[in-house]
């Protein structure tokens, strides 16, 4: 027998920072959505707007809350199933002090509006560079201690930990392939329809392989070791792991239903994901009959009550999403607040209550102590599981609302609800509903940490563990006489690994490279020009606001949506955005076709005060774009002649003359504006202000607000009437 420790310190580091970055994260999503109920409430202040918040939120709940708890769960679980300390204790303490240094980053800049804008990769290319690095030492550590392990057996929760490792590895990397401009900004190399492709096959196995396969291979330690129940059936965790893995890298189109992907790639993504449901729901089965003849301990051990809801919030998450790719349902769908209850069922239940059964058990068991309350755990319990209901319900019903309004039409064929803040004014009490179930969840949240601290305060100090374990027997390589070809794969980390990546590759393969490398896929269109500098500024002002998280740019084929915003969506409309921006919510009308349907004034006053052109309007001030101090456009020739790189034809003219070029078509917007008395008044004013304050008056034309009000006006205008493809 060999003696040895197993590493609780390095458990504990992620669990503390589970608790602390749960309750931010929390606490920056019930701030998003009282911000829908007094959308002014921080109105002026650019680092606390909606659209730089949002992403903040998201990336705080996934991968600085779930992530961590994923990594507490591993590092304990792991060393126990392999019979072995972590490979290297300095591997284990990079992984987890290089994770959190990214999640300060993220905290950092996303508020300061350095982003990319696409969804669950937000984060700046810089900080993408260095997820990988931190990625490939958590999976040499974890490899490595596979490598030197006294278990031969690799258990199935093991085989879901590398199918994360390898999968996430081949996501992050494909889908942030980008060329820099400056420390802080980049371009995406694929545009519009590659873009949306690439970056939902990134969204959706995100959610896949960073939500779900790591926290099934949880499931598959943690809920045997609570009840003290073997797994039901090994046989079906087998088909569990191997469908679910191959199967759900070919759903992403999905997302992308109505769009102007080929339909082709739509309608691989909805067989695959009708297919999904079969693997998921074996996987919820099997947690679920795995506490067979332990419900007794159920209604008495808080931990398994949060164990029993995540595992059916799983059930319910991963039944809608196939539901949700039938395109008759995602025609209602999409774009509502239906699909913002449908991931928070998976968030808040699948992620959030395996998380805190977790803690709720291991902290006891490495303090060599007693939870301090089982009563506060399971009121904790309660009013998370009535948070996540008060959370969902109302976002469900928002989202038919929704959906119905957009649709309704007027015998005389005239839209019923041709204003689009009809829509808005009419779920504002289910938003209240929604504030209300966040809050409860948030009071939840808040209990385990006083639980949580108590707990350790009356424990000991957490411990490397004392363990001991039988030296591994080197056994011949090839299978054992008799032996069946899984059981010999599961005594081989490398061969599975392999076996994994080429699972999860064959999809990712067939749907992707058809679209990058076959021209004839994306037609163009002869009328849809580049961008103009100064629309090119705009632009990237839109993306640093987060403007895409309310406003989609994709029209698609209903005709609801014609009558309402113009003709539908063509795939050579896109072929200059980098990245694309068609948006996965409707809060805020479709842009797509806005450029010209108001004048500039309009516009200009839009963006100081929403209500004032918009009366009920939940968008937030933008008033920090009308601040007395010049667009930055020191990078306009970097930036077009990285657009030139990419395949954009500007000529070496143009990225000469970008910034003349800029400046006069920013001065025609300006004198547009001197067409409003009330606009001419406002700008003496700010002249006068700033000779009071002693400033140096800058001109309207060189404003922020100017740039994104023509990026704006340009939305849409290249296609006026049906243009032939070429």
């Amino acid at each position: 027998m060999e003696q040895f420790y197993y590493d609780n310190k390095i458990v504990k580091k992620f669990i503390y920072a589970t608790i602390l970055f749960g309750v931010v994260g929390m606490l920056v999503g019930l701030t998003l959505a009282v911000m829908y109920l007094f959308p002014n409430m921080t109105d002026g202040i650019s680092w606390l707007s909606y659209g730089r918040l949002r992403p903040l939120h998201t990336n705080a709940v996934i991968f600085a809350f779930v992530g961590n708890a994923f990594f507490a769960g591993m590092y304990y679980s792991l060393q126990r199933l392999l019979k072995a300390r972590m490979f290297s204790d300095f591997l284990s303490n990079l992984h987890f002090w290089g994770w959190q240094l990214i999640i300060v980053a993220a905290a950092i800049t996303l508020p300061l509006g350095y982003t990319s804008s696409k969804e669950y990769a937000e984060l700046e290319w810089p900080i993408d560079i260095a997820i990988a690095l931190i990625w490939v030492v958590m999976g040499i550590n974890m490899i490595g201690t596979m490598l030197r392990r006294r278990e031969r057996h690799l258990y199935v929760a093991i085989w879901f930990y590398i199918a994360t490792f390898v999968t996430v590895a081949v996501l992050h990397i494909f889908n942030n392939i980008e060329i820099p401009v400056s420390g802080l900004k980049s371009y995406s190399v694929y545009a519009g329809v590659q873009d949306a492709l690439v970056q939902w096959w990134y969204g959706h196995n995100a959610v896949a392989f960073f939500l779900t396969t790591p926290f099934l291979g949880l499931m598959y330690y943690f809920i045997p070791k609570v009840a003290n129940r073997p797994v039901y059936s090994y046989r079906l965790s087998i088909i569990h792991f191997w469908s679910l893995i191959f199967i759900y890298i070919w759903a992403g189109p999905h997302h992308l239903l109505y769009s102007a992907l080929p339909n082709w790639a739509q309608n691989l993504g909805v067989a695959f994901s009708v297919m999904l449901i079969a693997p998921s729901w074996g996987g919820m089965i099997n947690g679920l009959l795995t506490l067979r003849g332990a419900w007794d301990k159920v209604r008495v051990e808080p931990v398994l009550k949060f164990f029993v809801v995540a595992i059916t919030g799983y059930g319910m998450a991963t039944f809608e999403g196939p539901m949700l790719s039938f395109k008759n349902v995602n025609a209602i769908a999409h774009y509502t607040d239906w699909i913002v209850a449908h991931v928070h069922v998976g968030a808040l239940a699948w992620n959030g209550f395996m998380s805190f059964g977790i803690i709720y058990w291991l902290i006891p068991r490495m303090t060599k102590s007693q939870l301090f309350s089982t009563k506060l755990a399971n009121f904790h319990f309660w009013i998370g599981t009535l948070g996540i209901i008060l959370y969902t319900v109302p976002m469900y019903v928002a989202g038919f609302q929704q959906a119905s309004m957009w649709k309704q039409f007027n015998p005389d064929g005239t839209l019923t609800y041709g204003n689009f803040l009809e829509t808005v004014t009419a779920i504002m009490p289910l938003y209240w509903m929604r504030a209300i179930g966040g809050t409860f969840y948030l009071i939840g949240m808040l209990t385990l940490v006083y639980n949580i601290i108590m707990t350790v305060k009356a424990g000991s100090t957490i411990e490397d563990e004392l363990a001991q374990a039988p030296a591994l027997q080197t056994i011949k390589s090839g299978r054992i006489s008799g032996e069946k070809f899984h059981s010999w794969l599961e005594r081989k980390p490398i061969q599975l690994s392999i076996l994994a990546t080429i699972a999860i590759l064959i999809g990712g393969i067939i749907q992707i490279v058809p679209t990058i490398m076959v021209k004839s896929n994306i037609p163009t269109i002869s009328s849809v020009k580049p961008y103009t500098p100064l629309e090119l500024e705009g632009r990237d002002l839109y993306i640093r606001e987060g403007c895409v998280g309310c406003h989609s740019q994709s029209v698609r084929p209903f005709r609801s949506e014609v009558e309402r915003y113009g003709p539908q969506a063509k795939a050579g409309e896109f072929v200059y955005d980098h990245p694309f921006l068609w948006g996965s919510k409707r809060t805020g009308p479709d842009l797509q076709r806005v450029g010209g349907k108001y004048n500039d004034n309009w516009h200009f006053n839009h963006m100081w005060n929403p209500q004032s052109t918009s009366a009920g309007s939940i968008m937030p001030g933008y008033k920090w774009l009308f601040d007395n101090k010049p667009l930055d456009i020191s990078l306009i020739e970097k930036k077009m002649k990285v657009m030139v790189t990419l395949g954009v034809p500007y000529s070496e003219a143009e990225v000469a003359n970008a910034q003349k070029t800029l400046r006069n078509q920013a001065l025609t917007i300006e004198k547009s504006l001197e067409n409003d008395p009330d606009y001419v008044k406002s700008y003496e004013e700010s002249r006068k202000k700033a000779a009071a304050k002693g400033e140096k008056f800058v001109p309207m034309n060189e404003r922020e607000i100017v740039a994104l009000i023509a990026y704006i006006q340009r939305l849409g205008t290249d296609i006026k009437v049906k243009e032939t493809s070429k």
